[in-house]
């Protein structure tokens, strides 16, 4: 949510929710922050340039041509700004710019020239200009602190403080305090911005997305999972919003591409934002995932999807407006449901288990160990026991609003209303609205994007369903008090609520509700009543999770300290959005008896899915067309008699990988990371060489569709091929 102006003071909607020195786990594992290179042992794996091509503060080396684009990776292949990513990273974006007559997500799109290229809205780029260790001053701020909401608030008050202090010394950059190891250690990251990002080209759905969610999270895969954006700033070399005038940014760094490729067992490296892992956790963590959390969700973002596909099954605009929300939903789905296979398969908990009980014998077999963490895995215990029972209405209350949009919308409507009541007359209170009510509006139709009144109907029905039948410790009060018979009459109270307020249409909103704060501060329905009641209920719930949430923060930092000691060495951090590098070879494996999955796929194999009768097998006629008359270019793999489509390799990798360059020996662009095999899923919580595997689409095969299928050749000039 933005902020609202008062006049220079700014009123935060308050909604709840020295060097580091670490050595890998394994030669082929671990996702290293960029001050450990020396220690990856690059040099022994096939590295063929100096590590300090790769990173060497003060100079250009490669980490320059990498970008964190919302969420994802993406890297610099020009001097022009242009950029490669993933089809999926952009989705958001190409659908923002379709509608039913231009429908970029089904045609794709391809601009010849600057002139033609479309505002990606909802993309931003950040890229990492420096970092340090703030560890000491974090945590000095804790010394003495043993009271659990007090720590938290000020561990986040401090790396707030060393943020805004860093922006105060160069207003030209966005800091942040990430977590390295919770409760342990941490660094201050300094990025540049830049607001303006265009659609360049973008492959059709059935190229960028070929497989659907059939094959999703599977291989063999066969996805040209690519894109192309453009990066944008102010004449003056400033970042800027989109505006006409801007022009392309002109990176330190951008990347070779080398339209040879690369062959089964070579050696490759990522660049990368792995978004976050889980594997310096105990036990109970993995539990709370198995028992609680993987199954919920995934069942729930089934149910959603069922809804949001009925919806848009008649109607392209409704389609449009819900197919990135159906999309992340999918993914969620599919990769929770791969890491329950995976957690049952590997049955990761008894390991688990087998490791604290090992900890906790060397803990009690030091008397100097006994005597700082002697109570140490008896209070995570605890700690873990709270947290199961009330952990469905934990889920419950995380997953109310992003469920039921209408419910956000009544709460950012609400919070704006308490805000204009806080003035006493009426002039002071339409003076403040005035100030603010354009960006009120701007955030408010962001919600609408992709809300449909049937869906939320549905889903709202489902959740307050659901709500009713929680008991005990698990009881959600501000349904429970309304003393429902039965569960039908709660799913008809909220399905009610939503038809009868003004708030279920925008238009309405902005019409009968935002036209002024006197018609704001008169509007009464009964979702905006619930909405305070609910509200009520998770700001109490939320001020106990801040209370556990600092309990946790002191108790995995000693978890890791003396595992360090245990272990006799120190670890590499589970990765935290920020940039990193992770390396092995192309590889294939085997995923159950008697099969070997090799490390590439064929444009063959998309013509032989498309015999089946699945629509997410359909293809372009102009690939057949193309494979039938061999109009392979130079982009044919010699021992394949084809071209290679997506590739298989042993680097460890996991959500904000999407995007990621992926590089040979040299350092030069090969392919571009999009996936993990289904099996691979449990890479956020163990990492293992048999069965860790990620997908990336092969560069061949980007120049070949942008080359042979949509003569899209500006982009191969463009990359200096």
């Amino acid at each position: 949510m933005n902020i609202f102006n008062k006049k220079g003071l700014a009123i935060a909607l308050l909604f709840t929710v020295s060097t580091i020195h670490f050595s890998a786990k394994a030669p082929d594992e671990g996702m290293f922050p960029l001050s450990e290179l020396n220690r990856a042992g690059l040099k022994a794996a096939g590295l063929k340039i100096n590590e300090k091509d790769i990173y060497n503060p003060g100079k250009v080396g490669l980490v320059d041509a990498l970008v964190q684009i919302s969420g994802c990776t993406g890297s610099f292949v020009s001097g022009k700004g242009l950029i490669v990513t993933n089809h999926h990273c952009a989705f958001s974006a190409v659908q923002l710019a379709s509608t039913p007559e231009k429908d970029y997500l089904k045609n794709g799109f391809v601009a010849n020239s600057f002139e033609q290229e479309v505002q990606a809205k909802g993309l931003t780029i950040r890229i990492t200009d420096s970092y340090e260790d703030v560890s000491n001053q974090v945590l000095a701020a804790v010394a003495n602190i043993t009271d659990p909401i007090q720590r938290i608030n000020l561990i986040k008050q401090k790396r707030e403080e060393l943020a805004a202090t860093a922006q105060k010394k160069d207003p030209t950059i966005k800091a942040e305090v990430s977590e390295m190891f919770i409760g342990k250690t941490y660094v201050l990251f300094r990025y540049k911005t830049i607001e303006d990002v265009r659609l360049v080209y973008i492959p059709r759905r059935d190229i960028g997305e070929f497989g659907g969610e059939t094959d999703n999270w599977v291989w063999p895969r066969h996805t040209g999972d690519f894109s192309f954006v453009r990066a944008y700033v102010a004449p003056d070399g400033s970042s800027a919003k989109y505006a006409k005038e801007n022009v392309p940014y002109q990176p330190k760094k951008f990347l070779k591409v080398n339209p040879k490729g690369v062959d089964e067992n070579d050696f490759v490296f990522i660049l990368g934002y792995p978004g976050k892992t889980f594997r310096h956790r105990p036990t109970q963590y993995i539990e709370y995932q198995q028992k609680f959390l993987l199954p919920y969700t995934a069942e729930l973002y089934d149910f959603q999807n069922r809804q949001m596909d009925l919806a848009g099954k008649n109607d392209k605009a409704t389609e449009l407006a819900l197919a990135t929300r159906i999309k992340r939903n999918a993914n969620v789905m599919k990769n929770y449901r791969g890491k329950l296979k995976g957690l049952r398969n590997i049955d990761l908990i008894s390991s688990k288990r087998k490791e604290d009980e090992d900890l906790s014998t060397f803990i009690s077999s030091k008397i100097d160990l006994q005597t700082k963490y002697g109570s140490l895995m008896e209070n995570i215990d605890k700690y873990y026991k709270t947290i199961f029972e009330d952990a469905q209405k934990e889920l419950w209350l995380n997953n109310i609003y992003s469920s039921t949009k209408l419910l956000s919308a009544a709460r950012y409507i609400n919070t704006f209303k308490d805000e204009l009541a806080k003035y006493k007359s009426a002039k002071d209170a339409e003076d403040f609205f005035k100030l603010n009510i354009e960006q009120v509006k701007r955030d408010v139709a962001v919600l609408y994007e992709s809300y449909n009144q049937s869906v939320d109907e549905s889903i709202g029905a489902r959740m307050f369903g659901d709500g009713y039948e929680l008991q005990g410790l698990n009881s959600i009060r501000s349904i429970q008090d309304k003393k429902f018979s039965n569960r039908a009459q709660a799913e008809n109270y909220i399905t009610n609520l939503i038809k009868a307020s003004k708030l279920n249409s925008l238009q309405s909103l902005n019409d009968n509700i935002l036209s002024s704060s006197k018609q704001l501060l008169g509007y009464r329905d009964e979702l905006l009543d619930f909405q305070r009641t609910l509200e009520s209920e998770v700001q109490i719930f939320g001020q106990e999770q801040q209370r556990r949430e600092g309990e946790l923060n002191k108790l995995m930092g000693d978890y890791v300290a003396v595992k360090e000691i245990y272990q006799a060495k120190n670890f590499i951090p589970d990765a935290n959005s920020t940039l990193r590098l992770t390396y092995g070879n192309i590889k294939g494996y085997t995923p159950v008896d008697a099969t070997y999955m090799k490390p590439f796929t064929t444009i063959k194999g998309i013509l032989e899915k498309g015999n089946d009768d699945n629509p997410e097998f359909a293809y372009p006629d102009a690939i057949k067309s193309a494979w039938l008359s061999r109009n392979f270019g130079a982009y044919e793999k010699k021992d394949l008699k084809d071209v290679p489509v997506n590739i298989l390799y042993n680097m460890d990798t996991t959500g904000g990988n999407s995007g990621s360059p992926i590089m040979n020996a040299y350092g030069e662009l090969i392919g571009v990371n999009f996936d993990r095999s289904y099996d691979a899923t449990i890479n956020d919580f163990a990492w293992n060489e048999s069965y860790s595997r990620s997908i990336g689409v092969d560069i061949r095969y980007v120049l070949w569709i942008a080359d042979k299928i949509d003569n899209a050749q500006f982009i191969i000039k463009e990359m200096g091929i």
